[in-house]
C-alpha cells in the first residue's frame, strides 16, 4: 500500500509562541507560560506526503524539544480526518504536548477529538469584522483560536475575539507577503 498523500506544501516554518488566552479558560493555552513553543508544520490540506510530515515532526521535536505541535493547512472535511488522527497519535507518542489544528475555518466536529485547540478563523480584519458573534461554549469543549491579520491601530481586538467565542487569538497589523512578520497587537517592542 502506498502512503497517504500530504503532497507539495511548504516545509517546516519553525517554532512559534502562542498569544492571548482569556482568564478563566481551563486549558494549557490559558495558563501563562504553560506552552513556550510549538513546532509549526504545514500539511497541504492532506496532500503533503504523510511520511514527510512525520519525519519533520520527529526530527524537529528531537532537535528543538518543542512542547506542542501546530499543524497548518489542515483539511476541514471528514475525508482526511484519519490522516490527522494518525498525526496526532504520532505527536503524542513523541511526547508532544498540546496539538493545534489550523483549519482557518470551522471544521467538522470530529476534528475536536484529536485536537487540543482548533483554529477556526484565519484571515483579514475586514473579514473578521463581518463574522457573526458566537457563544464561547463550543459543544466539543475544545478551545477555539482565531488568527487575524491586517488589524488597524486602535481596533478593539479583545472585544471582537470575545464576541466570536475564541479562547486564544493572535492579531497582527501585518499585511502583504509577510503578514505574520509583525508583533501581535498589544505587544510593544522591547527598547
Amino acid at each position: 500500500m502506498g502512503e497517504e498523500p500530504f503532497h507539495d506544501s511548504p516545509q517546516l516554518l519553525g517554532t512559534t509562541t502562542f498569544g492571548t488566552a482569556y482568564a478563566g479558560e481551563r486549558s494549557a493555552w490559558a495558563t501563562p507560560g504553560a506552552l513556550q513553543s510549538a513546532l509549526t508544520l504545514h500539511t497541504g490540506y492532506a496532500h503533503r506526503p504523510y511520511g514527510d510530515v512525520v519525519s519533520d515532526l520527529t526530527r524537529h521535536r528531537a532537535w528543538y524539544g518543542t512542547q506542542g505541535v501546530f499543524l497548518g493547512q489542515v483539511s476541514a472535511g471528514t475525508e482526511e480526518l484519519g490522516c490527522y488522527e494518525r498525526l496526532a497519535a504520532v505527536a503524542r507518542a513523541l511526547g508532544c504536548g498540546p496539538l493545534v489544528l489550523n483549519h482557518g475555518t470551522q471544521p467538522h466536529p470530529a476534528y475536536a477529538a484529536p485536537a487540543d485547540l482548533l483554529v477556526t478563523f484565519e484571515g483579514p480584519w475586514a473579514t473578521y469584522g463581518r463574522t457573526p458573534p458566537r457563544s464561547r461554549a463550543d459543544p466539543s469543549g475544545v478551545p477555539q483560536a482565531h488568527l487575524v491579520y491586517g488589524v488597524p491601530a486602535g481596533a478593539d481586538v479583545a472585544g471582537a475575539v470575545r464576541e466570536r467565542g475564541a479562547a486564544v487569538h493572535c492579531a497582527v497589523p501585518g499585511a502583504g507577503a509577510h503578514l505574520w512578520g509583525t508583533l501581535p497587537i498589544g505587544l510593544a517592542s522591547a527598547r
